[in-house]
């Protein structure tokens, strides 16, 4: 297990990057909202407003991205988080380009945060190719663009000066190895957010998906010293 020294002294900003509203939530919102607790600024960034994400026929594009969005503002109050911003490719479309890459990179220089999560991309098994291809572009932002003056120099018209991420956790990887501990208060709120998105989870038993989630981030800790956990894969530059 790799970890940060909790005594560190270092400036307190994340960035989560998914493709799509509930993503993070269920990835990572007990860490979003342990961390908010403990006076970070979270931030969160999704590629797509996840415009393609229902049965419903009655429903347009652009209607759903709109609920979604709603959605998606209400679980980030719930949880604390500073910022969210998103970027509208189709969802289901999303596709790794230079494009979308330099927007990417632009948010990290302005927001400059120490730790980004993000889709792990390398998974073996089936996976959604949004999340995939988002995991990518941000893995390839942080490293190394984000940090080299000489990528996308327009921004330094705009004051964004070339920045270096010092961590970044993967999300729904198969072979964890970075564990952070959800405390009772973060589980709930991570619950709480979950229940905003009802377009999604309308019509799911809470009680349920509730014991569900508890049950897999047990086992998540199974190895640990605390209770319940939200795994990922760490990269880390020092």
């Amino acid at each position: 297990m790799t970890h940060v020294d909790p005594k560190a002294k270092h400036p307190k900003t994340a960035l989560v990057v998914v493709a799509h509203p509930d993503d993070a939530e269920f990835l990572c919102g007990g860490t979003a909202a342990a961390w908010a607790a403990d006076g970070w600024d979270v931030h969160y960034m999704l590629t797509t407003s996840g415009d393609m994400g229902t049965k419903d026929t009655s429903l347009t594009r652009e209607k759903l991205a709109q609920i979604r969005e709603k959605e998606q503002r209400a679980a980030c109050d719930v949880l604390g988080v500073k910022e969210l911003v998103f970027l509208r490719y189709p969802d289901g479309f999303v596709e790794d380009t230079a494009e979308m890459r330099g927007r990417i990179v632009r948010e990290l220089r302005r927001l400059k945060p120490w730790t980004v999560i993000t889709w792990n991309p390398y998974r073996s098994s089936f996976t959604h190719r949004d999340h995939r291809l988002t995991g990518q572009s941000v893995v390839d932002a942080v490293f190394p663009l984000a940090r080299d003056p000489l990528a996308y120099p327009e921004h330094q018209l705009d004051g964004l000066e070339p920045h270096r991420v010092m961590e970044l956790l993967l999300a729904g990887h198969e072979e964890p190895d970075h564990w952070i501990e959800i405390p009772p208060d973060a589980f709930k709120r991570k619950i709480n957010a979950l229940k905003k998105h009802k377009s999604q989870l309308g019509q799911a038993p809470i009680r349920e998906m509730r014991k569900r989630i508890k049950e897999r981030m047990a086992e998540a800790a199974k190895d640990q010293d605390f209770e319940l956990a939200e795994s990922f894969r760490r990269m880390a530059w020092r």
